[in-house]
């Protein structure tokens, strides 16, 4: 029994140790009320400071708030969307020529003979293209910052634009989508942390009792 004291303490002080040392990145599951400041970058930056507002808001994990003060943490960071012209230019030629020839020639005093054959035939196709295409090549980059001026997370994105969305929309959805899923792996192990200490606090009170 006593040996048995002595493992669930130490796991316990581990588990201290651990919460008090963890990294950085694993402060999000602290993180419940934020507050996106604004953005740097082009003229599309406010655009991309609300859809990013929007995503958030729709992934249920976060409580947006305008008030900085109320926040647990501040997301920063810049994004721009640029519009710029793609050329294509292709030219194709197809020619074929193609000659046959034969003559013959005979005179003598009395009568003469001559025969001449000539064939020919010629192709000549050329065709050029030109096609210039207005693309756009949206990037965002974003950090989560804590109360106290760590950089909790951060990442960067970029997009061409999709089939049915935006450039700028797609880079949002993905920095979201990457922030969703890393809080829900964050959340969820803290959630089996805590449920791993009570269950060993629940075993060990019976123990003492007993000893006693």
């Amino acid at each position: 029994m006593r040996i048995r004291l002595v493992l669930l303490a130490l796991a316990f002080a581990s588990a201290m140790c651990a919460v008090e040392s963890r990294p950085t990145e694993d402060a999000l599951v602290d993180v419940h009320r934020v507050y996106v400041d604004q953005l740097g970058g082009g003229k599309t930056s406010d655009q991309f400071r609300d859809m990013l507002i929007a995503a958030l808001q729709n992934t249920g994990l976060f409580v947006i708030t305008e008030n900085a003060d109320k926040a647990d943490a501040t997301i920063k960071g810049s994004g721009d969307d640029l519009i710029f012209t793609d050329q294509h230019q292709s030219s194709d030629s197809i020619g074929v020529h193609a000659n046959v020839g034969n003559g013959s020639s005979s005179r003598s005093l009395n009568s003469g003979v001559s025969s001449n054959a000539t064939m020919g035939a010629g192709v000549t196709n050329s065709d050029e293209s030109r096609i210039e295409e207005r693309r756009h090549e949206a990037t965002g980059s974003i950090r989560i910052v804590g109360k106290d001026g760590d950089v909790i997370w951060s990442t960067t994105q970029e997009s061409n634009g999709g089939k049915f969305r935006s450039a700028m929309a797609d880079v949002a959805d993905k920095i979201v989508r990457q922030l969703a899923d890393e809080t829900r792996r964050i959340r969820e192990l803290a959630a089996q942390t805590r449920e791993g200490q009570q269950s060993s606090g629940g075993d060990s009170k019976p123990t003492v009792a007993a000893k006693q």
